[in-house]
């Protein structure tokens, strides 16, 4: 998907910011912060939509406001609205009122798939660093080689200590 964007983005603009790694949503978007920053009277935002853009109904309000505050135009490559105009403005409040209801209609889903999955007995989310077996071997060798530290133990399971402490936390043993 965001291969298609990135493409459709190229023949749209003459240069591409991409915030890989973050979310929308995020508070804090470095590169984000910058573009804005970057952008001049007369320039255009483009973006591919929306939901790809801002985190709610506010901010994309607040964000058109500052933008059209500095002569700064925009566009959505999906949604096709002009946001100088009474009808251009409300297609725009719509669309962002429509992309945050996804974005919390698909988090409230995520989380309930993750609750229904742990009813099951499922794990969620990342697998764990260390294998049942690597916790047995930590443990014996914490329990029969006096002097191991975590640190040592972490270090030979390529871990951080973090993990190896968690590790035993889980399994009802704390060291």
């Amino acid at each position: 998907m965001i291969d298609r964007q990135v493409l459709a983005l190229q023949e749209a603009c003459d240069e591409i910011f991409i915030e890989e790694g973050t979310s929308a949503v995020k508070k804090h978007r470095p590169v984000y912060e910058n573009m804005i920053t970057q952008l001049q009277p007369g320039d255009v935002l483009v973006v591919s939509s929306l939901d790809r853009a801002f985190r709610s109904v506010l901010d994309a309000l607040g964000e058109l406001d500052k933008l059209h505050q500095r002569r700064i135009q925009f566009k959505s490559l999906t949604q096709d609205f002009d946001t100088t105009t009474p009808e251009g403005k409300l297609l725009y409040v719509i669309a962002a009122a429509l992309a945050e209801w996804e974005r919390q209609t698909i988090s409230r889903r995520t989380k309930e798939g993750l609750k229904a999955a742990q009813k099951r007995g499922k794990h969620a989310g990342r697998p764990h660093a260390l294998s049942l077996e690597q916790i047995v071997t930590i443990r014996e060798k914490l329990d029969h080689e006096p002097g191991t530290t975590i640190r040592e133990l972490a270090q030979e399971m390529n871990v951080c200590t973090r993990t190896v402490t968690r590790a035993l936390q889980r399994g009802g043993c704390t060291y």
